[in-house]
């Protein structure tokens, strides 16, 4: 009850800022990106990242989504290396320079990038919105699926190693859930074929344990059990997010190929 409790305003969060678009959804980006931003960084302080210059870049690179194309993310992209030297070069001590800038470009791609694409798949022409929702529903029915899955028929360990809950039984019905999720919703939305929704149901469905797996790693090497409290009891924004990570970057290039 407390999970459902958390989760419920979330999601109508979540429809509304959807619906809006346009700079209240950019806005809406930057603050997640953020907050998974805050909570890598907490568990790589070690490392010392250029804090100041992943969230200047997460945040330019968002607004540039919104305001241009992929060309104008990647122009931010390459200006954030130069303004990395500088920033280490002012910062002082610079013992562990080189795993310091790594880690920071690791927070701009993995978490920062993604944010990005989802502004630019919201402002795809029209459709933009209902796109955004359809990826999310087939992630989140990717994952409803896979744990339902396993802890019904669950018997062989997917990765013991690295998320030890997960069982090849509950990939198998989270993908034919999350594909059949994607499809069903293309059933209602007559721009979206038949054929192109089962493609991109089977795309998204395929990426979302890629993502689960990818932060269980993450996480496993450096020792923490969840990344922060931003969600309560379901933990942070990257125990959340991590599949949608990467799913809503490939939901933006296949709607491109198969809708415009």
């Amino acid at each position: 009850m407390a999970r459902i409790g958390v989760a419920v305003p979330w999601i109508v969060l979540a429809i509304l800022m959807i619906a809006v678009g346009g700079l209240p959804f950019a806005l809406a980006m930057i603050g997640f990106a953020g907050i998974g931003l805050g909570e890598l960084f907490r568990m790589t302080r070690r490392y010392r990242p250029l804090i100041p210059v992943a969230f200047a870049a997460v945040a330019a690179m968002v607004i540039a989504a919104l305001y241009g194309s992929q060309f104008q993310i990647v122009l931010v992209g390459v200006a954030t290396f130069p303004l990395m030297f500088v920033f280490a070069l002012v910062r002082g001590p610079r013992d562990g320079v080189t795993r310091s800038m790594a880690i920071t470009v690791f927070g701009i791609a993995w978490i920062g990038l993604p944010f990005a694409h989802a502004v630019l798949l919201r402002e795809l022409p029209v459709h933009g919105g209902a796109l955004v929702i359809d990826v999310l529903v087939g992630t989140f029915l990717t994952d409803t699926a896979a744990y339902a899955g396993g802890r019904l028929f669950g018997r062989h360990r997917l990765a013991p190693s690295l998320s030890p809950n997960k069982t090849v039984e509950g990939l198998v019905l989270g993908f034919v859930g999350g594909t059949m999720g994607f499809w069903f919703a293309g059933l209602y939305q007559d721009w979206l074929s038949g054929l192109d929704a089962l493609i991109m149901g089977m795309c998204i469905a395929a990426l979302a344990p890629v993502g689960d797996l990818f932060e269980s790693m993450v996480k496993r090497d450096l020792e923490t059990k969840d990344t922060g409290r931003a969600f309560g009891p379901h933990g942070g924004l990257l125990d959340r997010l991590d599949a949608v990570l990467f799913t809503i970057v490939a939901g933006y290039y296949l709607a491109v190929a198969l809708v415009y």
